[in-house]
């Protein structure tokens, strides 16, 4: 039911990959880069990440410093007998709602999140049966404190979604499965069988960004991970695979999202690779 990892320092090749079970990943300390689906977090120590298990998903790391980090994969089927409202609370409600999420851990809450993590492994240590039970509550202990940690994110999101945000969302879910073809609002509006007008008004208004925005955004984003996974890739392989057919749009767009031209960019995972590249802001 439960596979732990303490304070591993293995070294690791970046291989995207998803899985059916849940993760909880802690960082303990060294440069990485943790690529989940679009999304690319810059480490620190500290960071907490609970995963859904099925979105890809890959660290990148500088292998000159130690890469240290302790995980836990557990199946979630095991747990929900135990689970059953009113009487405990659903503390895999983060992991289903929430999908996959970075916690930052400073302070006091680090160390409540490292004294779990070093009791679990000290009973796993033991090799017996009272230490098993003992390690499987602290797992449980675990949860409880990733769920009370994730309190906000969960109450910040819409219990009941209106109509336009269900809208919203089957546009956002077609963009991320097309955002490399080449996109039209007459597209949109053949999937979703609304006017294209009233598409681009409402999803500005979800989202804060327009529908084009949001494309180069994620656009961008795949290129960025197409650099850090393979830095011998070309700038103009890396803008014809995410979907830019003329490479000095390509260049302006990321350099408006990044800062740094993708030349610039790839030059720096060059340099750090097999490592990672340098801090830049992410755009999202």
């Amino acid at each position: 039911m439960i596979d732990y990892t303490y304070r591993s320092d293995a070294p690791i090749t970046p291989v995207l990959h998803s899985h059916s079970y849940y993760e909880v990943y802690y960082f303990h300390e060294g440069r990485c880069n943790y690529l989940i689906g679009d999304k690319i977090y810059v480490l620190a120590p500290g960071d907490l990440i609970i995963m859904y298990g099925m979105t890809l998903h890959c660290a990148k790391v500088d292998p000159s410093v130690p890469y240290i980090r302790s995980i836990v994969h557990f199946e979630p089927d095991a747990l929900r007998p135990f689970l059953t409202p009113p009487h405990t609370i659903n503390v895999l409600q983060p992991f289903e709602e929430l999908k996959n999420h970075r916690l930052r851990l400073r302070g006091e809450v680090k160390e409540e999140a490292e004294r779990i993590l070093a009791f679990m492994h000290l009973q796993q240590q033991r090799q017996d049966r009272i230490g098993d039970n003992r390690m499987r509550l602290a797992f449980a202990d675990l949860l409880y404190f990733v769920y009370e940690q994730c309190l906000q994110p969960l109450r910040s999101r819409p219990e009941f979604p209106s109509d336009k945000e269900q809208t919203v969302q089957e546009m956002i879910s077609y963009l991320e499965n097309h955002y490399a073809d080449d996109l039209s609002l007459e597209t949109l509006q053949q999937h979703i069988h609304l006017s294209k007008t009233y598409l681009a008004k409402i999803f500005k208004e979800v989202t804060g960004v327009t529908i084009f925005e949001f494309v180069y955004r994620r656009r961008i984003n795949q290129a960025r991970i197409l650099f850090l996974l393979d830095s011998q890739l070309s700038v103009t392989e890396v803008g014809f695979r995410v979907g830019f057919k003329h490479l000095a749009h390509f260049s302006r767009m990321f350099k408006r999202l990044i800062g740094i031209t993708p030349e610039q960019y790839r030059k720096q995972t060059k340099q750090a690779d097999p490592g990672i590249a340098s801090r830049q802001q992410d755009p999202n």
